[in-house]
């Protein structure tokens, strides 16, 4: 009879392990996607997802500076070091919950030396005790706390592989905003240093006028001033340069005072960026990834609070022996004990487990809010850049042309001053008219390239969802799981 209860007793303990006390995932529902996004306008169609650049997706900006600068991220960032030691200690998580699916084997052994006294003889001995031993533990998974515990661990994990490509393109955006920003001042600089070289043409023209009388002390100092006021323009530019250019070199791990980027003189063009349907873009980017699986480490925890209200079998075991030898006798004494150990169960404890309950139901209602909510912001995020490059490239268009025209106004009055028709107020102000158009065009440009960037960032760059991502996932209300303890 002996045997075939134990084989019972195994059986009921396989079934009872099957157990699992967690509500059944599913990921909450978001609202309807449209089939396109709103902003989108005619340079920027709808595509695949196969169209969408992955890994180095900077590459679509079709800068070389910038694809060099991106290639140094990945090794010199002290921010992506950190996220990359994050992850490992996410993934070693795991592996110590897992740890608790086996048997934990213990050896224990002591030698010592002992004194006694020999009532018979009045004698004081000494003799050596020695002692092996070793005990073998077991708790089955009964009621499905340590894979819920593993479960919430490697969701953790996820997460945190999702937290790392969020942190990796972020710095990837935030190296190719400054990097734009970068080339923008340098086409203002560019563009002042000529204009300071025109400007210095017309002082000396000026001058020369004033000394034959043509004309007024009141054009050389209009003159004067207006050189002096676009060389202060130049500084500042320049002091704007050196601060993004440290910001770089920060980004790319490298020391500010020793790093250098050779200026370029005109920007790049805007390229024309293919984007994603807005139904695909949740599978894009690693923040919405990670706020699913946080919400899905929240779910698992709600099996592990549920458990606590039942109790943990444990299966041990130990043996050893103890040698001790004195002078009148020596002995060898084995001992041995297997058996199960109910753990102490808590019948009253105020209303703890109860508590720590409700705290993971409202964990996961709060995991499950702040998915939808990081759903939306990507959406948000990616109709706002859409919004910003096609009006700010119908804005660039009609600033090219109030740059012709204000560069044909320039030549007329400078020809008219020549001549002697009007006074070098007219001149100036064409000139800073000129200026300040060519400088808003730059502008825009610049707002243009920052914006293709930030619509990259926003469409997941080179994010893909498989390591994030469980398997099998279904579809659940947004209300999550079900309102009772039970």
């Amino acid at each position: 009879m002996a045997p075939e209860r134990g084989r019972v007793v195994l059986c009921m303990l396989v079934v009872l392990c099957g157990c699992n006390l967690a509500p059944r995932y599913h990921r909450p529902a978001l609202p309807d996607m449209p089939a396109a996004f709103r902003e989108a306008g005619p340079w920027t169609p709808a595509r695949p997802a196969d169209a969408i650049p992955r890994g180095a997706w900077w590459t679509a900006m079709g800068d070389d500076g910038l694809n060099r600068l991106e290639d140094r991220i990945e090794h010199g960032s002290p921010q992506l070091a950190s996220a990359v030691a994050r992850y490992d200690q996410a993934r070693a998580l795991v592996r110590r919950a897992r740890a608790d699916f086996f048997p934990q084997i213990d050896a224990t052994a002591s030698a010592q030396r002992e004194r006694a006294l020999f009532a018979a003889t009045g004698r004081y001995y000494e003799y050596p005790d020695e002692a092996t031993g070793g005990t073998v533990s077991w708790e089955p998974d009964i009621w499905g706390r340590i894979r819920n515990l593993v479960r919430a661990a490697r969701a953790g994990a996820q997460a945190s592989a999702a937290d790392l490509a969020s942190v990796r393109l972020s710095l990837e955006g935030e190296l190719g905003d400054d990097y734009f920003q970068l080339r923008g001042l340098d086409a203002r600089i560019a563009l002042l240093r000529r204009t300071i070289a025109a400007y210095a043409a017309a002082l000396e023209l000026t001058t020369t006028r004033f000394t034959g009388g043509a004309a007024n002390e009141l054009d050389v100092g209009r003159a004067r001033t207006q050189l002096a006021t676009t060389q202060s323009a130049l500084d500042q530019q320049v002091a704007d340069r050196a601060v993004v250019e440290h910001a770089i070199a920060v980004l790319i791990g490298e020391q500010p005072s020793t790093f250098s980027l050779p200026p370029v003189d005109d920007l790049p063009p805007v390229p024309v960026l293919p984007v994603t349907a807005p139904s695909r873009l949740l599978e894009r980017r690693p923040d919405v990834a990670a706020a699913e699986r946080h919400m899905a480490a929240a779910n698992a925890r709600i099996g592990v609070a549920r458990a606590a209200f039942f109790p943990n079998i444990t299966l041990g075991a130990n043996g050893g022996s103890e040698t001790t030898t004195g002078m009148l006798a020596s002995a060898g004494t084995g001992v041995w004990a297997l058996g199960p150990a109910l753990a102490t169960l808590a019948i009253f404890d105020g209303g703890r487990r109860f508590a720590n309950l409700a705290l993971t139901h409202a964990q996961y209602a709060q995991a499950a809010a702040d998915y939808r909510q990081t759903a939306l912001n990507a959406l948000r995020e990616v109709e706002d850049q859409l919004a910003l490059l096609n009006h700010l490239a119908d804005a660039a268009s009609r600033q090219g042309e109030g740059v012709v025209a204000a560069t044909r106004t320039d030549s007329l009055a400078a020809i008219q001053y020549r001549e002697g028709a009007v006074d070098y107020l007219q001149v100036v102000i064409a000139q800073t008219a000129e200026l300040q158009a060519r400088e808003d065009l730059i502008t825009l440009d610049t707002r243009r390239l920052v914006s293709g960037v930030d619509l990259m960032r926003a469409m997941g760059g080179g994010w893909k969802a498989d390591a994030a991502s469980p398997r099998g996932s279904g579809a659940q209300p947004p209300g999550g799981p079900a309102k009772s303890f039970w």
